[in-house]
């Protein structure tokens, strides 16, 4: 499926689609991270990873924001006015390790809403 690499960045201003990614990374257990293109590839084609990072400049603190990272297993906050390894102490108060490049190995921490990993985890959707 082709993604829209353009989806409209406006739409992270309406409440409805702003909640849709909050209900993916509020399921996300502590010690996992998604990335901000999967949640977008989880929602469909008007979202990309761009409208979900946007999104996520607007979480409160029911969503657990710090549970969201880039592709590459590293931290996305530079933009934001957070000290630049609050994200990464977070994660790391919760199990996950980075290596010296600041990124955590996504094989071991990335976290699927389909994956049953035990019984108290059932699918997204």
């Amino acid at each position: 499926m082709e993604r829209n690499r353009n989806a409209d960045p406006t739409r992270a201003d309406d409440p409805n689609y702003r909640e849709r990614v909050f209900e993916i990374v509020r399921r996300i257990p502590p010690g996992r991270v998604m990335t901000y293109g999967q949640i977008a590839r989880l929602l469909g084609p008007e979202y990309s990873a761009r409208t979900v990072g946007f999104v996520m400049h607007s979480a409160d603190d029911s969503v657990p924001w710090h549970r969201v990272i880039n592709s590459q297993g590293g931290c996305s906050t530079s933009r934001i006015m957070l000290p630049p390894d609050k994200q990464q102490r977070m994660l790391e108060a919760e199990g996950v390790i980075f290596d010296a490049r600041g990124r955590c190995d996504l094989a071991r921490y990335l976290w699927s809403p389909e994956a049953k990993e035990d019984e108290t985890q059932g699918a997204l959707f």
